[in-house]
C-alpha cells in the first residue's frame, strides 16, 4: 500500500468529534435529543416509584421486588424487541413505544394506598416490557444513521447521555419526589415520552429494504437465528455477557437495592429518603458519564485496547464498592458509588462498541437485545438476592457491599482467561445498510 492509500485509510477510519457529530448529523441530533428528554423522565419514574413503594409498605423486600419486576419485565420485552428491531421500521418502533409508555405512566397517578401496590407492580411490568423493545431498537438504529467514522463517537455520546441524565434526572427526581411530591414526578415522566416521540418523528430515516417472511413461524426462526449466531461465535457471546456480569455483581438490581437501603435507613434525606436516593443515583450518573469519555481517550475505538481496558475497569468497580462498604458517611458512600459508576460506564460502552465492530447489521438488533437481556436478568437475580438477604438473613449493608466488591473480580478473571486462552475475534468488515462493507478502527 503506497502512502496515498495509507492516508486514505487513516482518514476513513478517523473518528469524528462529539460536537462535529451533533452539528453535522441531523438524524442523530433528533434521536439524541429525544434520548435526553425521555431519560430525564425515566429517572423521575424510578425515584418516584421506589420512594412510593417504600412509603406505602415500609418493606425492603417490597422495594427489592420492584427492581426485580422492572428487570424481569424488560428481560421479556427485549426478547421481542431484538427480533422487532431487525424486522420492522426502527423509527416507527421508537415512536410507538414512546407513545405507549406515556399512557402507561399516567396510570401511576392512581396508586394512592397500600391496597394499590399491585397496580404499581402491574404498570411497572407493562412499562418495562415496552422499554425492552425500545432500548435494543435505539441501539440498533445507530449504525443506520451514522457513518463508520461516527459510530464510535455516537455510541460513547449516547451512553454518556444516559449517565448525565441519570445524574441530572435522578437528582431532580429525588428533589421532586422529596420536596414537591411523588405524583408530580410521574406526570413529568409521561410528558417526556411525548416530547421524545415528537423529536424522533422528525428524523428522515428510511428503513433499509428487507425480504423478511411474515408469520409467527418466521418470527420464531429469526429469534432462534440470533442464538445460533452466538453459538457459532463464542467471542461475540462472551462480549454480550459483560453486561450480565455488571447486573449480577456490581451494578443493576443489587446496587439499586443497596443504595435504596442506605438512603432509607442510614442517611435519610428528604421524604422517604427520596432526595438522598436521588443524590446517590446522581453521583453514579456522573461516574458513568465521565468513565467512558476519559477511558476512550486512552483506547480510542481500537478493538484490542477496548478488550484490555475491561479488566482494570472491573478492578476499579470493586475498589469503589469496597470504599462504600465502610459506610463511614454519606459522602464516603457517594465516593464509592462514583468509582463504581466510572467503571460500569466504561465497561458498558466498550462492550457495545466491540459488538458494533464484530456483528453483521442484519443480526445486530438481536445480539444487542441479548446483551440487554443478560443485564436485566442479572439485575433481577441480584435484586431478589439483595432484598431477601437484607430482610431475612443476618447480612448487613456493609457485608452486601463487600460481597459485591468480591463479585466484581469474577468477570475480570474470566475475561483475562478468555483473552489469554480463548479465541478472541478480530474486527471484520460489517455490511452497512446500503451494502457497502466497512470496518471500525482496530
Amino acid at each position: 500500500m503506497d502512502s496515498k492509500e495509507e492516508d486514505t485509510v487513516k482518514e476513513q477510519s478517523r473518528s469524528v468529534g462529539y460536537l462535529q457529530l451533533i452539528r453535522a448529523n441531523v438524524d442523530f441530533r433528533y434521536l439524541w435529543s429525544g434520548e435526553i428528554i425521555s431519560l430525564f423522565g425515566d429517572w423521575f419514574n424510578l425515584i418516584g416509584s421506589a420512594a412510593l413503594i417504600a412509603q406505602l409498605t415500609g418493606s425492603g423486600l417490597a422495594v427489592g421486588g420492584l427492581f426485580v419486576i422492572r428487570m424481569l419485565a424488560q428481560f421479556v420485552g427485549t426478547q421481542v424487541g431484538g427480533v422487532a428491531a431487525d424486522r420492522y421500521n426502527r423509527k416507527r418502533l421508537l415512536i410507538s413505544t414512546d407513545l405507549a409508555r406515556a399512557v402507561i405512566v399516567l396510570g401511576f397517578l392512581f396508586v394512592r394506598s397500600p391496597d394499590h401496590v399491585w397496580l404499581l407492580y402491574a404498570l411497572t411490568i407493562l412499562l418495562m416490557a415496552i422499554s425492552g423493545v425500545f432500548f435494543p431498537t435505539r441501539s440498533a438504529i445507530l449504525p443506520d444513521i451514522t457513518t463508520k467514522q461516527e459510530i464510535g463517537t455516537a455510541n460513547a455520546l449516547s451512553a454518556t447521555t444516559w449517565s448525565v441524565m441519570l445524574a441530572i434526572g435522578a437528582a431532580l427526581g429525588g428533589i421532586a419526589a422529596g420536596q414537591w411530591g411523588i405524583y408530580q414526578a410521574f406526570a413529568i415522566d409521561a410528558l417526556t415520552f411525548l416530547v421524545s416521540a415528537g423529536l424522533i418523528s422528525r428524523m428522515s430515516y428510511e428503513a433499509p429494504p428487507t425480504e423478511e417472511a411474515a408469520g409467527l413461524v418466521a418470527v420464531a426462526q429469526d429469534y432462534l437465528d440470533g442464538f445460533r449466531y452466538l453459538r457459532r461465535e463464542p467471542d461475540v457471546l462472551f462480549i454480550t455477557l459483560h453486561k450480565g456480569a455488571l447486573g449480577l455483581f456490581i451494578a443493576g438490581g443489587i446496587a439499586n437495592v443497596a443504595m435504596a437501603r442506605v438512603s432509607q435507613t442510614l442517611f435519610v434525606i428528604g421524604e422517604g429518603g427520596g432526595t438522598g436516593l436521588g443524590l446517590l443515583f446522581a453521583i453514579v450518573g456522573l461516574g458513568t458519564g465521565v468513565g467512558p469519555l476519559l477511558s476512550r481517550l486512552l483506547t480510542g475505538d481500537r478493538g484490542p485496547a477496548l478488550r484490555r481496558s475491561l479488566i482494570p475497569l472491573y478492578l476499579l468497580g470493586s475498589l469503589g464498592l469496597a470504599v462504600a462498604a465502610t459506610l463511614a458517611s454519606f459522602e464516603n458512600v457517594m465516593l464509592g458509588m462514583f468509582l463504581r459508576g466510572f467503571a460500569v460506564g466504561g465497561i458498558w460502552v466498550f462492550s457495545t462498541q466491540l459488538l458494533y465492530q464484530l456483528v453483521d447489521h442484519k443480526l445486530l438488533g438481536r445480539v444487542l437485545s441479548v446483551e440487554i437481556a443478560m443485564f436485566t436478568l442479572g439485575s433481577a437475580i441480584s435484586a431478589a438476592f439483595a432484598g431477601w438477604a437484607l430482610d431475612a438473613t443476618s447480612l448487613e449493608l456493609d457485608g452486601l457491599f463487600r460481597l459485591m466488591a468480591l463479585g466484581g473480580l469474577i468477570p475480570a478473571l474470566l475475561w483475562l482467561a478468555w483473552m489469554r486462552l480463548g479465541r478472541p475475534k478480530e474486527a471484520e468488515p460489517t455490511p452497512s445498510p446500503d451494502g457497502e462493507e466497512w470496518r471500525l478502527i482496530e
